[in-house]
């Protein structure tokens, strides 16, 4: 089993940044790819990003060219680098382990789960 927590959440203004981490414990996931999903007040669970087990990378048109997922498996982390924030990025970042090595859209797709951590994006 593998044990994920989020951290890097907070306020900001629109047009800022924010790094989210998501460290793994418990089990190495270098192996399987992991997707960042976010769920605002009200809404349904949505896909932001993924990366799979060989590097590869997918990302919600909501959000291309404004977020950057990465790996770096010495460490069992996954960033995810939010740049240009706008107020409707505002919302619960969860970040979770595929069943396998190929990167998924779906929440189906992923069997681990984070807490989350908050972020907020003030106009």
């Amino acid at each position: 089993q593998v044990q994920l927590v989020e951290s890097g959440g907070g306020l900001v203004q629109a047009g800022g940044s924010l790094r989210l981490s998501c460290a793994a414990s418990g089990r190495t996931f270098s192996s399987y790819a992991v997707g960042w999903f976010r769920q605002a007040l009200g809404k349904e669970r949505e896909f932001v990003a993924a990366i799979s087990g060989f590097g590869g990378t997918r990302y919600a048109d909501s959000v291309k060219g404004r977020f950057t997922i990465s790996r770096d498996n010495a460490k069992n982390t996954v960033f995810l680098q939010m740049n240009s924030l706008k107020p409707e990025d505002t919302a619960g970042y969860y970040c979770a382990k595929a069943r396998g090595a190929y990167v998924s859209g779906v929440v189906s797709g992923y069997d681990n789960w984070g807490q989350g951590t908050q972020v907020t994006v003030s106009s």
